[in-house]
């Protein structure tokens, strides 16, 4: 799946520069999308991002291209590949990449088997 977001001005940290948690909120987002969509009978709650690796710095005004990639399924979890690039094309080595683990709940928080 991908997804684009535009960094605006409320964005960004003390230095210009687009915040690192900001970054962190869109890629869970976006994630949880994907799986949500893969798995639509499935209630997802983020357990981990394994591995959070931020290359390069960006600045107001950039476009972000998001996509999100299913690269391991459990009994009761789903983890994607996650990679940010910088621009309208994504061309060009990732600025950000992660790994986001979820995984499948009943209403009181037990774990459950992926439902497609």
């Amino acid at each position: 799946m991908e997804t684009h977001r535009l960094v605006l001005p409320e964005d960004l940290n003390q230095f210009g520069y687009l915040f690192g948690g900001r970054l962190l909120s869109w890629v869970d987002e976006a994630s949880w999308i994907a799986a949500s969509l893969d798995f639509p009978n499935c209630r997802f709650v983020t357990i981990a991002m394994d591995e959070v690796v931020f290359r390069h710095s960006v600045r107001e005004g950039t476009i972000l291209i998001i996509q999100s990639e299913k690269s391991r399924l459990g009994e009761t979890s789903a983890t994607y590949e996650v990679q940010v690039f910088k621009g309208r094309g994504g061309e060009g080595s990732p600025i950000f990449t992660t790994r986001v683990t979820f995984v499948n709940l009943d209403e009181s928080g037990a774990k459950l088997p992926l439902k497609s």
